[in-house]
């Protein structure tokens, strides 16, 4: 007599990935551990974007987003880590999409317009305590109103004393949420760019505490680490892979990304870099093109 086939379960096509609860609890946990402080965390799975200053890492966050909202420029843009955190959220029964942004140190308030929150990065580039203390005075004062206007009045004084008046650094995040239909739920890290001369009022040692910043982030075995390097400048000397080759030796946790393939020089081409052929890593390289600082100024005009 034959077996009857034993019935296989799969799960109902409607079903929600496993991500779509997970992710938000371990968004939630990184919110809570960021307010506590730095000695008070747990090593939850996240991607951060490494490389030289200007070599294209802001663009590279912009286009998993699809919208524009980093500061740009030729000089230092990201002066502390933003910690990004993509929700996907669902389409209304109109077929409309709601986009917006949330700041952990504006809690409750979302930001409709892209260009307000590149603002509002470039405004909170130095702050510091004042984000504990921004949300406190918010929970105390028990009026949504005074609290805010609190935080505005103590940011600017923060800012200069956290990151200097110019070009400084520091290693206090701003944890911003993007809630999209078109954006997959992750976590993504924007590390300041490694930079190797002082300007301003830069601190001597500046390219040692950005490198030490940076490898506090990707030295987690939980941290998936995009090493961005511009397609005009020499593969060997990248910042971000001699940084990134440091942190994960064995290359299980790199993915290479080639940027401004579209400036070489006449005569050159990036196949040895996307095949691997110079610097060999185990996930490979991604190439991509973005849009000029020419053409993204004209766009927000």
């Amino acid at each position: 007599m034959a077996e009857e086939p034993v019935p296989s379960y799969s799960p109902p096509s409607n079903a929600a990935p496993l991500g779509q609860y997970v992710i938000p609890i371990a968004n939630k946990l990184q919110d809570i551990f960021a307010q506590l402080g730095s000695q008070s965390t747990i090593e939850l799975p996240q991607v951060a974007v490494v490389g030289s200053q200007s070599s294209g890492k802001s663009s590279v966050l912009e286009s998993l987003v699809g919208r524009d909202f980093l500061p740009r420029g030729s000089d230092i843009c990201t002066r502390r880590p933003l910690v990004l955190q993509l929700l996907q959220t669902k389409r209304k029964d109109d077929g409309s999409e709601e986009e917006y942004g949330e700041f952990l140190h504006f809690p409750g308030k979302r930001f409709h317009d892209f260009s307000e929150i590149r603002k509002e990065i470039q405004k909170s580039a130095g702050l510091g305590i004042v984000e504990v203390l921004c949300i406190a005075e918010l929970e105390a004062s028990g009026s949504r109103a005074f609290g805010e206007a609190w935080c505005l009045e103590n940011r600017e004084a923060e800012t200069e004393r956290e990151a200097g008046g110019n070009k400084g650094v520091s290693d206090k995040q701003i944890r911003l949420k993007i809630f999209s239909p078109n954006v997959l739920d992750i976590t993504l890290v924007d590390l300041p760019g490694i930079t190797k001369v002082p300007v301003g009022d830069q601190p001597s040692d500046i390219e040692a505490r950005i490198r030490t910043m940076i490898m506090s982030y990707i030295k987690l075995p939980s941290c998936l680490i995009l090493a961005v390097t511009p397609a005009n400048a020499d593969l060997a000397n990248s910042d971000a892979l001699q940084i990134a080759g440091n942190a994960d030796p064995d290359g299980y946790r790199t993915i290479g990304v080639i940027t401004k393939l579209d400036i070489m020089d006449r005569g050159t081409d990036a196949r040895n870099f996307l095949l691997g052929k110079v610097i060999p890593l185990r996930l490979g390289y991604v190439g991509i093109v973005n849009r000029s600082q020419e053409v993204t100024l004209q766009l927000q005009c």
